[in-house]
């Protein structure tokens, strides 16, 4: 005689029974899974990445129409940035601390690759935030 499992045993192999267990244990295993989402899910997009400041820099023509990491052409003319870590689609108001101006930027981009700079700006969010002559600025980063 085959042996039955020990979470198996006190059941009966009627139809009707079988299909009420499977019904119990898909709901247990739902119940669980939407429980370990809950806890391991991303945390809010406000609290994961505090402001901070640092230096900008900007980048123009020179690179228009190439890829960026993100897999988009580059526009200067579009509201653009590029951010070492902050993730590819997500918003950042950035405030030029010289003169209190912000504009609302979009990561599409790795960079900027000199040291202590936080972030590369495209040409027309630098011209929104005066910078274009001193070419690099402190600024505030929030993501938002």
């Amino acid at each position: 005689m085959p042996r039955v499992p020990f979470w198996a045993s006190g059941f009966s192999s009627r139809a009707g029974q079988n299909a009420t267990r499977r019904t119990m244990l898909f709901g247990a295993a739902a119940t669980l899974a939407t429980g370990l989402l809950v806890w391991v899910g991303p945390a809010a997009a406000d609290s994961a990445i505090p402001a901070h400041v640092g230096h900008a820099s900007w980048y123009g023509e020179e690179f228009a129409s190439r890829l960026t990491a993100s897999g988009e052409r580059f526009d200067p003319q579009k509201l653009t940035g590029a951010h070492r870590t902050l993730p590819f689609g997500s918003k950042v108001r950035v405030t030029n601390l010289r003169n209190g101006r912000s504009v609302l930027v979009t990561i599409t981009d790795r960079g900027p690759f000199r040291s202590r700079r936080e972030i590369d700006l495209s040409y027309s969010a630098a011209r929104l935030l005066g910078m274009l002559r001193l070419g690099v600025v402190d600024v505030l980063i929030e993501p938002l």
